[in-house]
């Protein structure tokens, strides 16, 4: 070969050797919605696949925004301002009856997100003693409230038996800490922040006496029929990172408070709430491999919502969700 052929040659493998890490990184850009701020320790899994290159290692770039509740996560996603969102798995029971056509497209544990949570001086000890007692809820157009009526049902009682407040969460730990409320329809971490400020909480699953169902990946049919690579990419990202929790509650903790400063400095308490997200939220339910749908509950749910007018119209169960992207 001439000098000037192998000058040529060395041109050429040089160009080649800067353009292709370009073609390798090249990655599919995805936007993922949260209902609330993305710093709770709830999106943990979240922020871990992210932190930790889950994301990346799926060929997924992903942005998170927040949205504004849950409604707004389903309404954007389903016109295609959101590639994916995060709601509960009976989210698209009560969103998809109003045109939404979106669907669960992973399950993020096999029981309940909803712990009920009382002080343990407000001479509660289980769902039967909740008449006249003072409840916050989050809303009444949430979760919380939805799952306490199921509760309530359970005992025998209605929402006209107790005194149910709609306090958002800044609302239900501040009003739980100063005994204006005797008891929550919550998650861990208001939990957490109530027994943090000295109080004793005692608490129950909500999903041993109600079919409560854990967070849920949300996506729309379109988005199911014309990217599922993606979906699947991202949703084998989150669970691996619920693994990662599960498996060592500390060092997970000790990642996630690098990854999301808020939270520096807190790794006592977010490893609680973490093992706390480890035992009552995440484990797998019965015939329900993480990540997984149970028809039989979302079918339980819908038909506690029609008969308590939550929904008017019934839904196909199978037009709900999909577990084709759980491996």
């Amino acid at each position: 070969m001439t000098r000037l052929g192998r000058a040529i040659a060395t041109m050429a493998f040089s160009i080649a050797t800067i353009l292709s890490p370009a073609v390798a990184s090249a990655a599919e850009k995805v936007t993922y919605l949260f209902p609330a701020p993305d710093f709770l320790p709830a999106f943990a899994p979240f922020q871990l696949a992210k932190g930790k290159g889950y994301f990346e290692e799926a060929g997924l770039e992903v942005t998170f925004q927040v949205g504004k509740g849950g409604a707004d996560v389903a309404t954007q996603v389903a016109v295609g301002n959101a590639d994916m969102g995060g709601g509960i798995g009976d989210t698209p029971i009560i969103v998809r009856a109003n045109g939404l056509d979106i669907r669960g497209v992973a399950l993020l544990g096999g029981r309940g997100l909803t712990q009920l949570a009382w002080r343990a001086d407000s001479g509660i000890s289980g769902p039967e003693d909740l008449a006249g007692k003072s409840i916050g809820v989050l809303s009444f157009q949430d979760t919380t409230y939805y799952n306490l009526l199921g509760v309530l049902a359970s005992a025998g009682l209605t929402k006209a038996d107790a005194d149910i407040q709609a306090v958002g969460p800044g609302g239900i730990i501040q009003l739980s800490i100063s005994g204006d409320l005797d008891a929550m329809s919550g998650v861990p971490e208001w939990i957490a922040a109530v027994e943090g400020a000295g109080v004793e909480m005692q608490q129950m699953p909500i999903d041993s006496v109600f079919p409560a169902m854990a967070q849920a990946i949300i996506a729309s049919d379109t988005m199911i029929a014309e990217k599922p690579e993606v979906i699947e990419g991202f949703v084998g990202a989150v669970i691996k990172a619920i693994g990662d929790i599960n498996d060592d509650p500390a060092q997970a903790a000790a990642d996630y408070t690098q990854i999301v400063p808020q939270h520096a400095g807190k790794e006592a308490q977010i490893e609680a709430i973490m093992r706390a997200y480890s035992t009552l939220v995440y484990p797998e339910g019965e015939n329900q491999p993480l990540g997984t749908f149970d028809a039989e509950r979302i079918a339980e749910v819908q038909q506690f919502y029609l008969d308590n007018e939550i929904v008017r119209t019934a839904v196909p169960v199978e037009d709900l969700y999909t577990n084709d992207f759980v491996q």
